[in-house]
């Protein structure tokens, strides 16, 4: 596996899967499980939630994976985790476009997905997640307000900036991942995340009653 540097012990249970160890198989993907799940939760159109489970949208992307493992595993153009990443956002796309077609298209701008692109997550989404954090369902109003000012304030944002706000924040990815998936060098990355944050702060600070 010369393609693309990967650490050693992620070499070892790729090539263990490949040979049929299934509890290395099941390693190899446990890992990125969590944050996975994360990505399709964020990223997964309002209209589909009660129709469609993250879970198994991921589920079907490790079914995917374990059958093309071989098939990456004699060409590896990417780090294992973008290669998931990779297959989890195809079948994220595939499900828009199957239960809204055309609108789906809609659900939100294609952003770069490492070699490929899925949905970027709406500002609703991500100030209900925020808010999520500092409300509770009593607040019902006082939600609603800050909701309203907390999308407004991030439709303000540069469309990067917020996306790397998404990926270092709500995914979890490092910045050098975050970097990679945006095709960004590492410190455009991190001042952008620091410029995001500093923004995010600013936002958050003027809500009513913060």
């Amino acid at each position: 596996m010369a393609n693309v540097p990967e650490d050693s012990e992620t070499t070892r249970l790729i090539a263990q899967a490949v040979r049929g160890d299934r509890r290395a198989l099941g390693e190899l993907l446990g890992r990125h499980r969590e944050r996975l799940h994360r990505m399709v939760a964020l990223r997964l159109d309002r209209r589909l939630q009660g129709r469609v489970d993250p879970s198994d949208i991921l589920q079907d992307a490790c079914l995917d994976a374990a059958r093309r493992l071989p098939e990456y595993h004699q060409n590896p153009t990417m780090p294992f985790f973008f290669w998931l990443r990779f297959l989890t956002g195809q079948r994220l796309v595939d499900e828009h476009r199957r239960h809204l077609g055309a609108a789906g298209r809609d659900a939100g701008r294609e952003i770069r997905l490492y070699d490929g692109a899925l949905p970027e997550p709406t500002s609703a989404a991500l100030a209900a997640r925020l808010l999520g954090r500092l409300t509770t369902p009593s607040q019902a109003a006082i939600r609603a307000e800050r909701q309203i000012r907390l999308q407004e304030a991030l439709n303000s944002l540069d469309p990067i900036d917020r996306e790397v706000l998404v990926l270092r924040h709500f995914e979890e990815l490092s910045n050098g991942e975050a970097a990679a998936v945006l095709g960004l060098d590492k410190s455009a990355a991190s001042k952008r995340y620091a410029r995001a944050l500093i923004r995010l702060k600013d936002i958050l600070a003027a809500l009513p009653g913060a």
